[in-house]
C-alpha cells in the first residue's frame, strides 16, 4: 500500500467540522460580533502582539500561531514523492496549472473590479484603515481580499469535493502537492502585481514573509514530519491514528481565527449587513465560470470523468486558509480585504457541494 492510498482514505468520510462548515462559519460571524460588542479590546489587544520591523507591525503572534495550524495538517497528508508519477497523465496536471495561474487569478481580478468596483461602488462607501495607518477606499480593500482568494489554488477541502465526485483522488493528491510548491513562487509574484494594479500599497518584506510563513513553513514540516513518523509508526498508524486526531485541527484553528476577526469587523457589518452578499455575489460567479471552463476544456481534450472533475475543483475552489493569512499580514485583522476573503470560506462549501452534483449528474458525458 503507497502512502497515497493511506491518504485517500483518509478523505472518504467529512467529518462533523467539514460536512457543516458554513454552518460554523456563521456561528462564528455571529459569537465574533458578540464578542465584538461584549469586549471590543480583546481583539484589538491580540492584534497587538505582534513582530514589528521598523516600528510597524509585520507578524501578528496569535494569527501566526492559528494559521500554522491552520496549514500543517493540510501538508503533512501530501506525499510528494507522488509528484512524479504526474509525468504518466500530464494533461491534467497541465491543464489544472494553467487554470490556477494563467487564467484564474485575472478572472477574479476582472469580475471583482466589475461587480466591487462599478455595479457595487455606490453601496460600498467609506474607507478602510489598513494596520500601517494608510487609507484606501473600502471597495479596493474587498477587491484586494478577492485576489488573494484568486491566486490561491485549493490545497485541502478539494481531496473531499474530488472524493465526493468519485474522480481520481491520486491525480488530485498529485495535483495539491505540485500546486503546494507552485504557491512558493506565483502566489507572491501574481498577488504583489494584481494588488498593485488595484493601487492598493504592497509590503512586499510583509508578502514574501507571509509565502515563507503560512506556505514553506508548514509546507517543511508537513514534510519531515510526515517521514518520520512514518517511518518511526508505519503508514498505517499515521493514516489511522495521527491523521485522524489531526483533521479537525485545521478547521478549529480556522473558526478560531474568524471569532477574531469578526469581533473587530462587527461593527462594520452590523452596520452593512448587505456588505457580505455584494462579496460574496462575485466570488460565487467565479467559481463557477473556472468550473466550467476547467470542465468544458477537460472534455473537449477527452479526460476520462475520473481526471476531468478533480480538474475542474480544484480549480473552482480556493486555498482560503492562505488568503486569510495573507490578508491579515498585509492589511491586518480588521482590514475589508481580510473580511472578503472570510466570505470565500462562507460560499465554498455549499457552492462546491453543488459542483460535486454538477459533476456526478453529467458523468455521461465522458468516456472512460
Amino acid at each position: 500500500m503507497t502512502c497515497a492510498t493511506v491518504d485517500v482514505s483518509q478523505e472518504k468520510k467529512l467529518n462533523v467540522f467539514e460536512r457543516y462548515l458554513t454552518l460554523w462559519v456563521a456561528l462564528c460571524i455571529i459569537g465574533g460580533i458578540i464578542l465584538g460588542k461584549v469586549a471590543p479590546g480583546v481583539a484589538r489587544a491580540l492584534d497587538g502582539m505582534a513582530i514589528y520591523v521598523d516600528d510597524a507591525p509585520v507578524v501578528s503572534i496569535p494569527i501566526a500561531i492559528a494559521l500554522f495550524f491552520m496549514m500543517y495538517p493540510i501538508m503533512v497528508k501530501i506525499d510528494f514523492a507522488e509528484v512524479i508519477k504526474a509525468g504518466k497523465t500530464p494533461k491534467p496536471v497541465l491543464l489544472t496549472l494553467f487554470m490556477n495561474w494563467c487564467v484564474k487569478p485575472f478572472t477574479m481580478f476582472g469580475i471583482a473590479w466589475l461587480f466591487l468596483g462599478v455595479l457595487f461602488r455606490d453601496l460600498l462607501p467609506g474607507m478602510d484603515v489598513l494596520k500601517d495607518g494608510t487609507e484606501v477606499e473600502l471597495w479596493r480593500s474587498y477587491i484586494s481580499g478577492a485576489i488573494l482568494l484568486g491566486i490561491a489554488p485549493c490545497t485541502a477541502m478539494v481531496l473531499m469535493w474530488g472524493y465526493l465526485a468519485k474522480g481520481n483522488q491520486g491525480l488530485t493528491l498529485v495535483m495539491v502537492a505540485i500546486n503546494s510548491l507552485t504557491m512558493l513562487v506565483l502566489y507572491g509574484l501574481l498577488g504583489g502585481w494584481l494588488l498593485g494594479v488595484n493601487e492598493m500599497p504592497v509590503p512586499w518584506e510583509a508578502l514574501l514573509l507571509s509565502i515563507g510563513i503560512y506556505v514553506a513553513l508548514p509546507l517543511v514540516c508537513g514534510y519531515f514530519s510526515r517521514k518520520w513518523i512514518i517511518k518511526a509508526k508505519g503508514e498505517l498508524w499515521f493514516a489511522e491514528k495521527f491523521l485522524h486526531v489531526l483533521t479537525p485541527v485545521s478547521i478549529i484553528a480556522l473558526l478560531g481565527t474568524l471569532v477574531l476577526l469578526f469581533s473587530f469587523k462587527g461593527e462594520v457589518i452590523v452596520a452593512n449587513p448587505l456588505t457580505i452578499l455584494w462579496i460574496a455575489i462575485p466570488l460565487s460567479i467565479q467559481t463557477v465560470l473556472i468550473f466550467a471552463i476547467t470542465y468544458g476544456l477537460a472534455k473537449l481534450f477527452k479526460f476520462s470523468y475520473e481526471d476531468a472533475a478533480p480538474s475542474a475543483m480544484i480549480g473552482a475552489s480556493n486555498h482560503f486558509e492562505v488568503a486569510i493569512a495573507t490578508a491579515t499580514m498585509l492589511y491586518g485583522l480588521s482590514s475589508g480585504a481580510a473580511l472578503a476573503t472570510v466570505v470565500g470560506v462562507l460560499i465554498e462549501v455549499p457552492l462546491m457541494l453543488w459542483l460535486v452534483k454538477v459533476c456526478i449528474r453529467t458523468k455521461g458525458w465522458f468516456k472512460g
